[in-house]
């Protein structure tokens, strides 16, 4: 079982470095499109209006939840969130750190101030997580800045 866990976590982060490979000339959202794992966060930045922003010219640094991870959230909470923009938009910042974080920056329990104006907390003891998620593919590199794929969507505390 956990021999099947890990073949399959390899053989998924394998496919998701491969479909960012050429990346780099694409923003952040271009990218993130082009992977096919995060639909309902490229719909949640378009319903809260950040498209435009994320497409400028940074750098930013996001925390991107895969769709799986949208998924595992309380039933109706998305379909709640793309109705508020304004709380959509309020979530969707608290994933993204003003410059180009790589994960060789990172310390554990390191603090960085999001978009968001709140602090996420990162770990990097027994593999790096944010605010609890895990980072299942770091370092993807876009033109205007960098993705880390998380397996949930984090919340600031308010």
């Amino acid at each position: 079982m956990l021999r099947r866990t890990f073949i399959a976590l390899t053989t998924t982060a394998a496919l998701t470095t491969s479909a960012f490979a050429a990346g780099h000339s694409k923003d952040i959202v271009d990218t993130a499109v082009e992977a096919g794992s995060f639909t309902t966060l490229v719909a949640a930045v378009e319903a809260a209006g950040l498209v435009e922003t994320l497409k400028g010219e940074g750098p930013f640094t996001v925390f991107a939840p895969t769709d799986e991870a949208f998924a595992a959230l309380p039933e109706g909470t998305v379909e709640g969130l793309l109705a508020d923009p304004e709380a959509l938009a309020a979530i969707l910042t608290y994933h993204v750190v003003p410059g180009k974080v790589m994960s060789t920056d990172l310390s554990n329990n390191m603090m960085a101030t999001t978009v968001n104006g709140a602090d996420v907390t990162i770990m990097t003891e027994g593999g790096v997580m944010v605010d609890g998620a895990n980072v299942v593919t770091a370092d993807i590199e876009a033109s205007n800045g960098v993705i880390h794929v998380i397996d949930a969507v984090i919340l600031p505390a308010n």
